[in-house]
């Protein structure tokens, strides 16, 4: 009998481990995130190569070589947002990218470059939020790290466009 009891104690502590070192699955709809992607023009920043003639479509939402120059603040270049542990957001819980779109807050604190339009995602609901958070979960993760962030006075090794603000 104890011995039963011990291997269905080692069964249960493996199950647990299993489930609490198992990603997050998001809760909403993976196909109505993509429309809000779509519709939210999320690749045309994220996606490899996008702002040129020849963005690969076969790697979406995997970060972006071309960056963004804010005056007095630096170069940005738009992150890889597919579930990649090392280069992606393979190891940010559901609620810190769901932070991320709300609120414009990385899980280390920093803020995310304001060319990030997430004061228009703040107004998305519940649900928009937990759709587009299922749809980057549900993306193949691509390894592929992006450049910087730069600041003002630094070189990046890769192009980027720059902002004039009106004077």
């Amino acid at each position: 009998m104890k011995r039963s009891n011990l291997a269905i104690g080692l069964a249960l502590a493996s199950l647990l481990a299993t489930l609490t070192s198992a990603p997050a699955q998001a809760t909403g709809d993976p196909e109505r995130g993509a429309y809000l992607a779509a519709i939210s023009d999320c690749g045309g920043c994220h996606t490899p190569g996008a702002m040129t003639p020849q963005p690969d479509i076969s790697r979406p939402m995997a970060g972006n070589a071309i960056g963004f120059a804010i005056p007095e603040l630096g170069i940005f270049y738009p992150p890889n947002l597919t579930p990649d542990i090392a280069t992606g957001l393979g190891a940010w819980t559901e609620d810190e990218i769901v932070r991320a779109i709300r609120t414009g807050e990385r899980p280390d604190g920093r803020i995310l470059a304001p060319i990030m339009p997430w004061r228009a995602y703040a107004a998305y609901s519940d649900a928009d939020i937990a759709d587009l958070v299922a749809y980057l979960r549900s993306l193949p993760a691509v390894e592929h790290q992006v450049p910087g962030p730069f600041g003002p006075d630094e070189t990046p090794p890769a192009p980027y466009m720059a902002f004039v603000f009106p004077q």
